[in-house]
């Protein structure tokens, strides 16, 4: 399935792109992230099983488990902090 996958703050800067179109055969954002990961360097990097790394389905906050749907628009940002 293709995805529209977007990158914010620390790790748009880190891969050194904002956004890119991604054809997956992941079903969930956890096997997304795994798939992006498999990439190695920056991806392997910032998107580490280790670091703090949030991600959205469609602009809604969704854990590792939530299921992909075609053309759906996907997002990893870290923790924002603020006050």
């Amino acid at each position: 399935m293709k995805l529209h996958v977007r990158y914010f703050a620390s790790i748009r800067e880190g891969l050194g792109l904002g956004a890119e179109q991604v054809d997956t055969q992941a079903a969930t954002l956890g096997a997304l992230r795994d798939e992006l990961l498999a990439r190695g360097g920056a991806y392997a990097e910032h998107l580490a099983r280790g670091r703090a790394v949030r991600m959205a389905l469609d602009q809604a906050m969704c854990a590792e488990t939530a299921a992909l749907r075609e053309g759906g628009e996907v997002a990893f940002f870290p923790p924002v902090t603020g006050g």
